[in-house]
């Protein structure tokens, strides 16, 4: 029994730089895509509220009756 530990060991540390390695570079490549995903959803939620809340033409109607009474009053004075 403690000798098939010792074979386990001597596995394991033959191959401990390249299992520290692609531990390293799994990690990193985890911490990317966390970034990346957090920066899509802060960038989808600022991108719709921006379009909810942004200013949206409005129609607008006036009565320029009296202001047309005016112009030709001015005019029929002179």
């Amino acid at each position: 029994m403690s000798q098939e530990k010792v074979e386990r060991y001597k596995k394991e540390k033959a191959n401990r730089k390249q299992n520290l390695k692609k531990a390293k570079i799994k990690k990193k490549v985890c911490k990317a895509v966390a970034a990346l995903a957090v920066v899509l959803v802060i960038g989808g939620i600022g991108y719709y509220s921006y379009q909810s809340y942004q200013m949206r033409p409005v129609e607008v109607t006036a009565d320029m009756s009296a202001f047309d009474e005016y112009v030709t009053n001015i005019n029929a004075e002179e």
